[in-house]
């Protein structure tokens, strides 16, 4: 958990859950695993069990006892979707978010047909951003389930970006966030992916945030796509669920 979040796009952190498994390409060179199993077996630190699937009902309501408005990113060590956690568990978390309404949450996942199946069930008040991430057109499908869910806002994390979107549908899309691979072992990024991407958003009225190229680390490559940075953000749309109307 963090305040003043170094990720471009949020500006703090909240992990009532930590921890995850891998699931598509996206994941294989995890930074959130990388920095986890750092501290497995460290007794009493937060990552004592390394990178395994841990609940944190102590966490849940930190977002209530922060003031200052702030743009929140939801598990950012782990996957709100996970089959793993139970539904009862995901729908506190959304309860404490329809609660600190004073604050925007960005929820990201990789488990999309569980986002569809759960989302009918839970609120989606105007403060909750809901992504995917699509890596490679393997995943573009990703974008169809999350087309379901009435968030206020619904984004893609093109993020690692490992290919082309080829066959990607934006209809019912706010916002895309693009970016290369870091780390050891990282896997370049073609610039006319991200070019392509950048021009399909800005010809459809979406907003487009181009995160980094990425390198051995996060700033190796810059943040500059054609000359200048992208750091569009999207404006919340009125959508309403049985849940949220109940």
């Amino acid at each position: 958990m963090a305040d003043n979040s170094r990720i471009e796009w949020t500006e703090a952190t909240w992990n009532p859950v930590t921890g995850c498994s891998k699931v598509s390409p996206g994941c294989a060179h995890c930074y959130a695993e990388t920095f986890a199993e750092r501290w497995r077996g460290v007794p009493d630190h937060p990552y004592q069990q390394g990178f395994d699937l841990r609940l944190w009902p102590e966490r849940l309501e930190v977002p209530l006892r922060w003031r200052r408005p702030r743009v929140v990113f939801v598990n950012s060590m782990s996957d709100l979707f996970h089959e793993a956690i139970p539904y009862e568990f995901i729908a506190e978390v959304f309860d404490v978010m329809l609660r600190a309404e004073q604050h925007t949450f960005q929820v990201l996942t990789k488990r999309h047909e569980r986002l569809a199946e759960l989302a009918p069930g839970l609120p989606w008040p105007s403060n909750v951003w809901m992504g995917v991430t699509i890596e490679n057109r393997r995943f573009v499908h990703r974008a169809e389930f999350l087309r379901e869910v009435p968030a206020a806002v619904r984004f893609i994390s093109a993020e690692p970006l490992l290919g082309p979107l080829e066959g990607l549908n934006l209809d019912g899309i706010d916002w895309l966030i693009a970016g290369g691979e870091s780390g050891p072992g990282h896997r370049r990024i073609d610039p006319t992916w991200a070019t392509d991407l950048r021009d399909r958003c800005v010809a459809e009225g979406i907003a487009f945030f181009f995160k980094q190229w990425g390198g051995h680390r996060p700033k190796s490559g810059g943040r500059a796509l054609a000359g200048r940075h992208w750091d569009e953000m999207p404006k919340p749309k009125q959508r309403h669920s049985a849940a949220a109307i109940a």
